[in-house]
């Protein structure tokens, strides 16, 4: 007869587990089609369990196939060998690479915006997620709007009074975890049938999310001040995605007369907008912060975003945009349904850090340790085997600027022999849609995650990579 120990039952009832057992034995062939089932009242006292037990666990089998009765002589087992689906093809394994791997370590990375550890407020953070915590426990289970809860709104319409000069309501802000999320809610608010215009060179990241959600995405090309609105105009874009404050990867400020140029383009038309990316606006060493294309906005043609994993962290994935009010009514009507993807814990937190005053004391330590940063990568080049071959420009703002080397070899080669060296350095003729005939040799160096402390060796390993290449390459580029 069936014997099955109950020792490894857990938290299942006793039916249920008396079912997967036999259910089991039927799908591994340890009882055959056709195999007669022990009586209900045997099989209990062999098991030393109810009859009711017995019984529950074969009405489960029989109501789901596995055993079949005949009246006055009992339960038998299925054949369900002709109803479970075999696959056509081998089952293979999945492959090794399916899991994203993680980036080699190097000495020094000019191409990553990842923040220290040393520069965040871990101490004050924590202290503020333990007020949370203790003071607006009832707030915390409450679920939040879509456009993010009141409070965060509120604070960060005063910071965008105070340090951008910009008029918004509570009620324009949308929160969302991360500009990324924020870029496709902007496709379904303004239409999938709009040609989205993007910079050329520019961040790349920003068009492939276009693209993947199947929308028609154009390059624009940029001139010395911004984006070109003649190319704008006949290529025939809807909404255009610029940067202005400083532009990604060319460092390019959009001065006053190309930005009334944009919006009386956008004037042109009740469907034409514009995008304003401020992503890193709080970094700027020289002069005062440029003031927002928003902030001289009179026909609501400006969405403004910005994000927190500048200021804050990388890994805090905070970001906002502030909507036109029209578009704000049309997201209510038509996408309000949508849940905050931040959560309640982020926001509270995050609101007190605003209303406390410590972003803007964070900002000022930022921006202090960033300009030393930029300094001592600025003294290592200017004091190195290259200075005379180096021309550096846009460094008065942002976290990177552009370094143009006298070289005679192709850039793809240079940044193989810095891989080589344990450096990672990004090129400006790699952001462009194609390849350019123009800006070759002319590097991206974003110094925010570089260790102080190997600045100067790995400005020691850039000079050995260049000569390296040079004394490697073919005598013609």
């Amino acid at each position: 007869m069936l014997t099955y120990s109950f020792s490894e039952i857990g938290s299942m009832s006793l039916y249920e587990y008396l079912y997967q057992c036999i259910k089991n034995d039927i799908l591994t062939g340890v009882l055959a089609p056709g195999d007669r089932l022990p009586s209900k009242r045997s099989f209990a006292r062999h098991l030393n369990i109810s009859a009711i037990t017995v019984e529950n666990a074969y009405g489960q089998l029989l109501a789901e196939g596995y055993i079949y009765s005949i009246p006055k002589k009992g339960y038998y087992t299925a054949d369900i060998s002709t109803s479970i689906p075999r696959p056509s093809f081998p089952v293979s394994a999945p492959p090794e690479t399916a899991l994203e791997p993680e980036e080699e370590p190097c000495f020094a990375d000019f191409t990553s915006s990842q923040t220290h550890p040393d520069t965040f407020p871990f101490s004050i953070w924590t202290k503020l997620m333990r007020e949370v915590i203790g003071d607006d426990r009832f707030a915390l289970m409450k679920n939040s709007p879509s456009g993010g809860i009141f409070p965060l709104r509120q604070a960060i319409v005063r910071h965008l009074k105070e340090f951008r000069g910009m008029t918004v309501h509570p009620e324009q802000i949308i929160v969302g975890a991360g500009t990324e999320y924020l870029y496709g809610i902007l496709i379904q608010l303004l239409g999938f049938q709009k040609i989205y215009g993007v910079e050329d060179p520019g961040y790349q990241k920003i068009s492939s999310i276009y693209k993947s959600h199947r929308v028609a995405c154009r390059h624009i090309p940029m001139d010395g001040q911004g984006i070109n609105i003649q190319k704008l105009r006949e290529l025939d874009a809807d909404i255009v995605h610029i940067s202005p404050s400083h532009h990604f990867p060319t460092g390019v400020i959009t001065p006053v007369s190309r930005r009334y140029e944009l919006l009386g383009w956008a004037a042109e038309s009740e469907e034409r907008y514009i995008i304003e990316d401020d992503y890193d606006c709080e970094f700027r060493f020289m002069g005062k912060p440029i003031p927002s294309l928003q902030s001289i906005d009179v026909m609501e043609k400006v969405i403004y975003m910005n994000t927190f994993t500048k200021t804050l962290a990388s890994t805090i994935r905070i970001s906002y945009m502030a909507l036109p009010a029209h578009l704000m009514e049309r997201f209510h009507q038509n996408m309000g349904f949508y849940s905050c993807t931040v959560s309640n814990f982020e926001q509270y937190t995050l609101t007190r850090f605003l209303q406390d005053g410590h972003f803007e004391r964070h900002i000022n330590r930022m921006r202090n340790f960033y300009h030393s940063q930029r300094d001592l990568l600025l003294d290592c080049l200017k004091n190195s085997p290259l200075s005379s071959r180096i021309t550096i420009t846009e460094e008065d703002a942002g976290l990177h600027f552009l370094m143009h080397v006298d070289a005679s070899v192709p850039d793809d080669l240079i940044l193989q022999k810095a891989r080589a060296k344990g450096l990672r350095i990004a090129s400006l003729s790699q952001y462009y849609s194609k390849e350019p005939a123009y800006g070759q040799h002319t590097f991206i160096m974003n110094y925010s995650a570089i260790h102080p402390d190997h600045m100067e060796e790995a400005i020691a390993r850039l000079c050995q990579v260049f000569g390296e290449a040079e004394a490697t390459a073919p005598a013609h580029e």
